[in-house]
């Protein structure tokens, strides 16, 4: 059996469990949510990264939905966002119940696995959509939330982000109670965005595992977007789980300065660098054109994989796409449909059975059960919080 014939066939049984997938924000960019102009049970190629189709093509099996709002929206507005993300992501496992299935827990991530259809739990990206209210935290959890991202590219009032100057060098007092009431809950800390400072404070608050569902290794590609050494060495002991993700300009050092002058051209044409309507790729493609991208591929990614396995080890490795968040994807991997070719690559570097099924599929579970573990032992001890910020940092 070939390689790539191996990966698919280790697939069947184990599939991908991927941290961060953008679709939501794209239906909401490109069709206004109306899910009649944008059917992903058809293949959507040239449009998005996602539709069922290439999930399967991919051996996905559970997929975090991110229900990103930009950093623009504050306030009322940020949270009312949210509340549009996670309504079209519970809209969608509706229209395709045959295929998709609303997971709230890691039992109902291997129902569906048991019933061949893909799992669906959803991410909030950025802290920014609780408005400062725990309150709002605990809505989000009801409402099927399982992991939140304290910061998106720019600080919240309680914690620093990656890509933002220093203002609280970690978290706040506040910050802290939101790592802890999301302990409580049940909910996934989500260190992707932050900043060095906010994941060290974040891990000795947190009660339970957290994740990072799309984010890399610092030290393959000196980003701000990926996670020092010292940081995987710690996922060990809190027991959490970092998920590698393909962005070009997160994975591979000579992608870093072209992507700058990528997103200024964008900006120049008016356009947000994060924008991947047909309109947006349009431009992106014409810069492209006359500026040939340095090419990252299913290898790069790889070699952060084997890095950050040396680090934190295998029981602490995950994957987190970023697809329908990112205008470029390597060679490889270019939607949804790439996954067993990075699976073969790593068969290709020795990786066993085991550790892949563990990368794929386990290691993701088992976080998300940890971490209701943890609630369960944590809720016993205390019940919802009613800090509010000016209480605790005013």
């Amino acid at each position: 059996m070939d390689l790539l014939s191996r990966a698919r066939h280790l697939l069947a049984a184990h599939p991908v469990v991927d941290g961060h997938n953008d679709l939501p924000w794209g239906l909401r960019e490109q069709v206004a949510y109306d899910l009649d102009r944008l059917d992903i049970a058809a293949d959507q190629t040239g449009r998005t990264h996602t539709d069922i189709p290439r999930l399967r093509a991919g051996g996905v099996g559970a997929q975090f939905w991110s229900v990103f709002v930009p950093v623009e929206l504050t306030g009322g507005a940020a949270v009312t966002a949210t509340l549009e993300q996670i309504d079209v992501v519970r809209r969608m496992t509706e229209r395709y119940p045959a295929d998709l299935l609303l997971a709230l827990t890691a039992d109902d991530m291997e129902a569906a696995r048991t019933q061949g259809r893909i799992a669906s739990l959803m991410g909030a990206e950025g802290g920014h959509s609780i408005d400062c209210s725990l309150a709002v935290l605990r809505q989000l959890y009801g409402l099927g939330v399982r992991y939140m991202t304290l910061t998106h590219n720019a600080n919240t009032p309680w914690a620093d982000s990656a890509t933002d100057e220093p203002a609280a060098h970690g978290l706040t007092a506040f910050g802290e109670e939101v790592v802890r009431e999301m302990n409580r809950l049940g909910m996934l800390v989500d260190l992707s965005h932050v900043s060095p400072d906010t994941m060290r404070h974040a891990l000795r608050v947190a009660e339970a595992p957290v994740l990072f569902s799309h984010s890399s290794a610092r030290a393959v590609c000196d980003h701000v977007r990926n996670i020092p050494d010292d940081v995987l060495a710690l996922l060990p002991a809190n027991g959490g789980v970092a998920m590698a993700t393909f962005v070009p300009k997160f994975i591979l050092p000579a992608a870093i300065d072209w992507t700058l002058e990528a997103d200024a051209n964008m900006r120049a044409h008016g356009l947000h660098p994060l924008d991947t309507t047909p309109e947006a790729m349009t431009v992106q493609h014409a810069f492209e054109a006359t500026h040939p991208r340095p090419p990252a591929t299913v290898s790069t990614v790889a070699d952060h994989l084997d890095h950050m396995r040396e680090v934190a080890g295998i029981e602490h490795l995950g994957l987190g796409g970023d697809f329908d968040g990112t205008a470029f994807t390597p060679t490889g991997l270019s939607d949804v449909a790439g996954y067993p070719n990075l699976i073969a690559e790593l068969l290709d570097r020795g990786w066993s059975d085991a550790d892949l099924a563990r990368l794929t599929w386990r290691n993701a579970v088992r976080v998300l059960r940890d971490a209701e573990s943890a609630a369960v032992t944590l809720r016993a001890k205390r019940g919802p919080s009613t800090a509010g910020i000016d209480s605790l940092d005013g």
